[in-house]
């Protein structure tokens, strides 16, 4: 590159993140309209060329820009042969819950050659956030970024950054992945690993014909740039880091935190974090690494790393990549490291007066097999089949729009008991003294839990050690939470350290492994929620529950009528 070329490209890319802001940084809330298309491709990746559901013919999807109290609309139509909804993760949809998006939780799916429009705001919120499929694992491909940027008026409470760029974590299999969901259901057995990790949807030189498939982003020296991380993976954590350069997370989940600086973040699938990089060290190319971080024992996965590059304008092509290093595959210290600086950029108004206490435990579970193929069927351990659970209590999906069902009030589609304290009382993590590994079974339901209007709730979810302890990423839709504590071990409230200042204020939580985790919120968001395990062989086997609020007194705090246009099943 020729020194006259890097002061064009410099004004360049400042003229386009100029434009991008003033695109969205218009005086007043909006309407923005969208539509998605969703479609297969083919794509070559790996050698190999197969057939994947998009949006837009785009894989990644497209990115979905607006601003703080926007409405956002988004006609979807499936041209696939598969059912699909699509879930706005981490928008609280505030009296909007029929456009949540999980399948036969608030909506029927959209069937083949149907379509469904999408229209909710974005009710005092802004940061980074993810949409994604959310029937069957069709998430693998069907992803995208979904920024909301701050009101014209409103700066940010960090120095402006030079300019942004989304990066998305994913996971990518060879295999057609509705085909694959169905086959580890039917074999009883743990899922293969991903054929390989992409960085905004490439691989890099580290797989088999990625040579050339690699992301870059071009860097201006001394400038400070926004990364918007995004973990759209389905079935692993993962580690990010660049090399050379330290990491200062400000956002987590689409709320500001305190600046805190570290060399590597960890993101579990589902979890967004806004970092900042200042470009300050020789002019050169540096690689960006994505990498696993497998809490499991005795589990197989993906372990090679997806390359991407941080190349700073001006660095010439024989220049060699200075390499990333990332952390090894189980650092747990590493993980609690980033956690333990988490907090919220201010003071914060924690729930003191609790009306609900739940302990909730997650872990999985060994259910027994009597099929008659089973060497087929039966591929779990001890030639039982793998299922997952909250309190033991593994969740059937049902076969209906289990909101539509309540708010019609129709009976027999599920029921009102799930457990708020677990149904056996045992050394958790460890096992009990009556040998709990011999008790693996879960009750099958398909149960929720009710609260009033603007209930002030507590949960401990507890890992368990009933047949593996590892970090589980829970979601709940509808609601951020505080994560007031966390530790190892079993929960003990006699000695549990809870932060009532300024914890973070999340909305996916990394339970940590072989331990727990304290969250609080106030359920004032009317509707029907899911809560569930972000891996999605996790959500499969059972690892979900329920949460119903209901209409509170006044208009503003009740769910409106469906829409005309909700699909059927």
């Amino acid at each position: 590159m020729t020194n006259s070329a890097v002061p064009s490209l410099f004004r360049l890319s400042f003229l386009l993140f100029t434009l991008q802001v003033m695109n969205i940084g218009r005086i007043g809330a909006a309407t923005r309209f969208y539509q998605f298309k969703v479609q297969t491709i083919r794509l070559t990746r790996l050698c190999q060329t197969n057939e994947i559901v998009t949006v837009n013919k785009k894989f990644p999807g497209p990115a979905i820009s607006a601003q703080e109290d926007d409405r956002i609309v988004i006609k979807v139509i499936n041209m696939t042969p598969y059912n699909t909804t699509i879930h706005w993760h981490g928008i609280k949809q505030k009296r909007s819950c029929w456009y949540d998006g999980p399948s036969y939780i608030t909506q029927c799916p959209i069937q083949s050659g149907q379509s469904f429009t999408y229209n909710f705001k974005v009710a005092q919120q802004k940061g980074t956030f993810l949409w994604h499929a959310h029937f069957s694992w069709l998430r693998a491909t069907v992803y995208g970024p979904l920024i909301v940027y701050p009101k014209a008026s409103v700066p940010y409470p960090f120095k402006k950054p030079f300019n942004e760029h989304t990066i998305l974590l994913g996971e990518y299999w060879l295999k057609n992945v509705v085909e694959l969901e169905q086959h580890v259901l039917e074999s009883g057995g743990p899922p293969p690993p991903a054929d390989a990790f992409t960085i905004n949807g490439q691989p890099g030189p580290n797989y088999n014909c990625s040579s050339k498939d690699v992301y870059e982003i071009q860097i201006v020296p001394r400038k400070i740039y926004l990364l918007r991380l995004i973990n759209a993976g389905i079935n692993m954590e993962t580690f990010f880091t660049i090399a050379n350069h330290r990491l200062t997370i400000v956002e987590v989940d689409g709320e500001y935190t305190k600046p805190y600086t570290t060399e590597r973040v960890m993101l579990v699938p589902g979890q967004t974090m806004n970092i900042l990089v200042t470009a300050d060290q020789t002019v050169g190319r540096y690689s960006m690494a994505m990498g696993p971080y497998e809490s499991a024992k005795n589990v197989k996965f993906q372990n090679t790393s997806a390359i991407a590059n941080f190349q700073y304008i001006g660095a010439l092509p024989n220049n060699v990549t200075v390499p990333a290093k990332l952390p090894i595959f189980n650092d747990n210290i590493a993980v609690k490291t980033v956690m333990d600086g988490l907090r919220s950029l201010n003071a914060v108004d924690v729930p003191r007066n609790i009306d609900a206490h739940l302990f909730i435990t997650i872990g999985l579970n060994v259910n027994k097999c009597n099929s008659e193929n089973p060497n087929n069927k039966c591929q779990g351990p001890r030639k039982g089949r793998l299922a997952a659970s909250m309190n033991n209590i593994s969740f059937i999906e049902p076969k209906v729009s289990i909101l539509e069902a309540y708010y019609k009030q129709l009976e027999g589609y599920f029921t009102l008991d799930f457990p708020t304290t677990p149904e056996k009382a045992y050394d958790f993590v460890n096992g009990a003294p009556n040998d709990i590994a011999n008790d693996t079974q879960a009750a099958n339901g398909t149960r929720a839990i009710v609260f009033e209007y603007g209930s002030r709730i507590q949960i401990i979810f507890q890992n368990t050690g009933t047949l593996t302890t590892e970090n589980h990423p829970i979601h709940l839709h509808g609601h951020s939470f505080y994560v007031i504590g966390y530790g190892t071990g079993n929960y003990d409230q006699q000695t549990a350290k809870f932060n009532l200042e300024d914890p973070p204020y999340l909305n996916t939580i990394g339970v940590p492994v072989g331990g727990w985790a304290a969250i609080r919120f106030v359920a004032n968001n009317p509707g029907l929620w899911l809560l569930h395990c972000h891996f999605d062989i996790h959500q499969t086997w059972g690892m979900s529950t329920m949460f119903i609020v209901k209409n509170g007194k006044k208009v503003q705090e009740s769910l409106p009528h469906p829409p005309a246009d909700l699909p059927k099943c």
